[in-house]
């Protein structure tokens, strides 16, 4: 019997000690502390443990396959994108196979969670599913990453402030290259759009509901357009007099906007001796009020939550400079705020959600919904009356904190029993 060849990036003891030299499908409690996660359709056995306090994720593939998809998800990782984290690679020469293991993406969820939980006319939400996919799409293609397989079910989202962030999760067919043609691109929206159109007409089957299929079918054919939009903006280069050059401001501010760090602006003559200029800027990542707001006050938290909490911390100082009469520095406002504001007032919200998510998600939906009730009733309606709001879900139908009810398990995970 060959002994099996173990590559842990985490060689920590209960990983060590799982039954690495038997076939995973042999696998069974109470020897392995196998965990029952809900999962949806997988061309290859997937199984959960539980070791060392974590929760890892456990694939059967040909060696072949899994030494390429653990070196995508290992360049993935260095590029910083949205996908799961690969943790080792165990290869099985008795069986031909091999095991490819990842982290469990704490905090996430699949699309059926949602679509199962939610009621089928509330497109909002969903299109907040459908942003998050796009935008990894072109962050992906940004870093010459072709996928190769988008799909819903391969895809595993996460609350981040009033947006869904989406993370990669299978890498069996992606590529990664210098670059990618506009071909390529293509051909992995259209991938895209297939995908998700068939995961929502199975969505329609299973609440049978044949009527929104015609829907789906739209939202499905809209991610190409959301993906394009977003694309168009990071790639345009406008053409401008010199005299009108202020307009790179405009340019710089809707990039910040929607989260992108600008690291270079470039203005470059169309013509020789003419007057005007074409713009080109290179764009970073996609974590500019996240690292502003970590800059500020230390806290890590996700782009979309970073934008609320700035919106918060500023209000603040404003509030600071007018009682004290006089400016208050950024970043004396900001411990202030961490300490007098953020820290206790998280704390609430998140035991009037109870204790689902995150705090720092559950303070981002408590300032939502202050402010949508305060809008709502045309003066503002205080922290209290949204914390109660809150504890008794009867929050309004366009905040995104009615996705409160995806992120609550249905019950804590439970101990695999193979009897």
């Amino acid at each position: 019997m060959a002994a099996p060849e173990l590559r842990l990036r985490a060689p920590r003891p209960e990983l060590l000690a799982l039954p690495w030299d038997r076939a995973l499908a042999e696998w069974a409690t109470p020897d392995v502390p196998l965990r029952d996660l809900p999962v949806g359709p997988s061309r290859h056995l997937v199984r959960f443990v539980e070791c060392d306090g974590e929760l890892w994720a456990l694939k059967e593939l040909p060696p072949r396959i899994a030494a390429r998809e653990y070196e995508v998800l290992r360049t993935l990782e260095d590029m910083e994108l949205n996908a799961v984290r690969p943790a080792g690679l165990v290869f099985q020469p008795d069986f031909d196979t091999a095991i490819l293991l990842t982290r469990y993406l704490t905090g996430s969820w699949q699309y059926r969670r949602m679509f199962m939980r939610l009621p089928p006319d509330a497109p909002k939400h969903r299109a907040r599913l459908f942003d998050a996919m796009a935008t990894l799409l072109v962050e992906l293609h940004r870093h010459g990453v072709f996928w190769g397989d988008c799909s819903l079910a391969n895809t595993l989202f996460s609350r981040d402030g009033q947006v869904l962030q989406a993370f990669l999760v299978d890498a069996e067919t992606s590529e990664v290259h210098p670059s990618l043609s506009n071909g390529q691109r293509a051909q992995d929206i259209d991938i895209t759009v297939e995908n998700v159109a068939a995961g929502l007409l199975d969505v329609a089957a299973r609440l049978e509901r044949p009527d929104l299929e015609p829907g789906f079918i739209g939202e499905a054919l809209a991610i190409r357009e959301r993906y394009e939009r977003l694309w168009e903006l990071l790639h345009a280069a406008p053409t401008f007099g010199f005299a009108d050059r202020y307009r790179v401001e405009g340019t710089i501010r809707k990039l910040n906007e929607l989260g992108f760090a600008v690291d270079e602006v470039s203005l470059q003559p169309v013509v020789s001796g003419a007057d005007e200029l074409r713009l080109h800027v290179t764009v970073g990542d996609r974590r500019y009020h996240a690292t502003e707001l970590q800059r500020l006050t230390g806290l890590v938290v996700g782009e979309g939550q970073a934008r609320i909490l700035l919106g918060d911390l500023h209000a603040y100082r404003g509030q600071l400079c007018r009682e004290a009469g006089h400016d208050v520095d950024e970043r004396t406002a900001a411990q202030l705020w961490v300490m007098e504001v953020a820290t206790p007032t998280m704390h609430r919200a998140h035991a009037a959600v109870g204790r689902s998510g995150t705090p720092i998600q559950a303070y981002c939906d408590l300032l939502e919904v202050r402010w949508l009730l305060s809008e709502r009733a045309g003066r503002d309606v205080g922290t209290e009356r949204a914390l109660q709001a809150l504890a008794r879900n009867v929050v309004p139908s366009e905040s995104a904190a009615q996705l409160m009810i995806v992120e609550t398990p249905t019950e804590p995970f439970s101990v695999l029993d193979d009897d």
